[in-house]
This record gives structure tokens, sequence and C-alpha cells, in this order.
């Protein structure tokens, strides 16, 4: 039987969330339509200037939603390491990123949208950033409200 680990206290709950936020190159991405249909896709990222930024083909469901309601949540790592983000997006045109956020994306990621017509960036601002481990870390499992660190 698995012993389960002790919990992390805040502190080090936002520097493993900050490492996989850093590292990690893949999340989930929930977002609705507008009739309520629920969409659910993973999608490569970097984290740079505490945004995640995405990029999708603009006609894609994902980018659709975003369009028309920018709220969704980020999910990241294994479900016993999850770091779990609510978000508004904002979609940008492939050629109006700005350039350092555009070639933070290429260097981490291997490849570069940016001016290809059929592609959108998807730019999300977190708003609650939720992480734990195991039911013993449930309870102060919010790191993040209304935008702002709370650690």
């Amino acid at each position: 039987m698995a012993t389960t680990p002790p919990a992390r206290d805040a502190g080090q709950r936002k520097r493993d969330a900050l490492a996989r936020l850093t590292t990690d190159e893949d999340a989930w991405v929930s977002s609705a339509s507008t009739d309520g249909t629920p969409w659910l896709v993973p999608l490569s990222f970097v984290w740079h200037d505490e945004r995640l930024v995405m990029a999708t083909k603009k006609n894609n469901p994902t980018a659709r939603n975003l369009r028309a309601n920018g709220a969704c949540w980020v999910a990241l790592g294994p479900t016993r390491d999850v770091v779990l983000i609510e978000s508004t997006a904002e979609t940008v045109a492939s050629d109006a990123l700005p350039d350092d956020t555009g070639k933070a994306f290429a260097e981490k990621l291997g490849w570069d949208p940016r001016g290809r017509e059929a592609w959108v960036f998807l730019v999300f601002r977190p708003r609650r950033i939720l992480a734990w481990r195991e039911v013993n870390e449930i309870a102060g499992r919010e790191l993040m409200r209304d935008g702002v660190w709370r650690v």
C-alpha cells in the first residue's frame, strides 16, 4: 500500500506549480460553446509574463469558444499532482503577438505559428490557481484568487 506524502506548505506548492508552468509543455484546456457544449483539448503552452500562451487553428472549436466567451479552465500535471487554472482567455491574431512572447513560444516549443493566417494565439490570464497532490492538501489548495497570488 502506497504512503501518502506529507502535505506541502503553500510556499512549496506555489514553487512546484511555477516549476510545472515553466517546464511542462502540454495542458488540457476546457471551454464551452455558446450553447453550452463542452470541449476539452490538449495544447502546448509557454508560461510568459504570468500568462499561459498557446496556439491553435483559428477555426477550431477551442478558438471559437474562447472568442465568444473567454472563460475556461486549464489543467496541468497528473491527477496526483494537479494544477488547475481558472482563466480568462483572449484570442490574438498570429501576427499580433508581442515579439518577446512569440520568441519565448518558439524557443520552448520548437515551432512558430506567427504570421500563419490560419492560426491564432490564445493568451490565458489566470484568475484562480489550485494545486494539490493528495487529500491532505485539499484544504490549502488555492494559491491564487482574483488574479493575485495568495502566497
